[in-house]
C-alpha cells in the first residue's frame, strides 16, 4: 500500500494538523457538481453523536466515488465532521449573521459539547472513531458577539466560533482535545492512521 491518504477536506485546519503528523497526503476535494451540504441536514430528531458519525460515513462513500470516478490511485480516504452540541441541540455552521448570533447567544455563559468523529476507509476496510470535548463560554455581551460576527470568523465555523481564532477570548475553560475542537482529534487520527499501516516519524514516536 502507498504510504499516503487522501483528505477528503476543504478544511485548512485539518490539513495544518495533518501536516502537524507528518503524514503524507493529497486532497480529495468534491467536483462542483457535488451538495455537500445535503450531506450535512440533520434528521428529526437525531442526537449529535449519531448526526456527526453518520455524516462523517456518509462524507466517506462520496469521497470512494469520487475516488474510482476520477481513476486516482488507491489509498485510504481520510474524512472528518465537528458540530457544537448544547444539549441535544445541535449548532451546526451558520446560514447567516443573524443565525450566528443567535448561536452565541445560546452558547453565552454555558457549556457545550464539540463533538468530532473521523473515519479512514477503503473500499473494503474502514474504521471510525469520535472525540468529545466540553467548552465553557463566559457570559457574552450583544457587542460582543455582534463585532465578532463582524469580523467574519463565524461563517463556515460549527456553532459560530473557531478556537483558534478570536472566540478563544470568550472561553472560560475546556476540556477535551483541543485538536479535536478545531476539526481533527490527533490522538484519534494517528490511533486510525496506524490501524492502516500508515507511517510517519511522529506515528513511529508514539506507537
Amino acid at each position: 500500500m502507498n504510504n499516503f491518504i487522501y483528505l477528503a477536506s476543504q478544511s485548512p485546519r485539518r490539513r495544518q494538523l495533518l501536516e502537524q503528523l507528518g503524514v503524507a497526503h493529497e486532497l480529495l476535494l468534491p467536483d462542483c457538481d457535488e451538495d455537500s451540504e445535503a450531506l450535512e441536514a440533520v434528521l428529526p430528531r437525531e442526537l449529535p453523536a449519531a448526526y456527526v458519525e453518520r455524516v462523517t460515513q456518509l462524507k466517506l462513500d462520496a469521497a470512494l466515488l469520487r475516488l474510482k470516478r476520477r481513476g486516482l490511485p488507491a489509498a485510504p480516504v481520510l474524512c472528518s465532521d465537528t458540530t457544537v452540541a448544547l444539549g441535544r441541540t445541535i449548532f451546526g455552521k451558520p446560514q447567516d449573521d443573524t443565525d450566528a448570533r443567535r448561536m452565541l447567544t445560546g452558547l453565552s455563559g454555558r457549556t457545550h459539547r464539540v463533538l468530532t468523529a473521523v473515519v479512514l476507509g477503503t473500499s473494503r476496510k474502514r474504521q471510525q472513531v469520535l472525540s468529545v470535548s466540553r467548552v465553557t463560554f463566559a457570559r457574552l455581551t450583544a457587542a460582543q458577539i455582534g463585532n465578532y460576527v463582524d469580523s467574519g470568523e463565524p461563517t463556515g465555523k460549527a456553532g459560530a466560533y473557531a478556537v483558534q481564532g478570536r472566540a478563544a477570548a470568550f472561553i472560560s475553560h475546556m476540556s477535551g482535545s483541543y485538536s479535536g475542537i478545531m476539526g481533527l482529534p490527533m490522538f484519534e487520527t494517528t490511533g486510525l492512521l496506524g490501524s492502516f499501516g500508515i507511517h510517519s516519524s511522529l506515528c513511529k514516536k508514539i506507537f
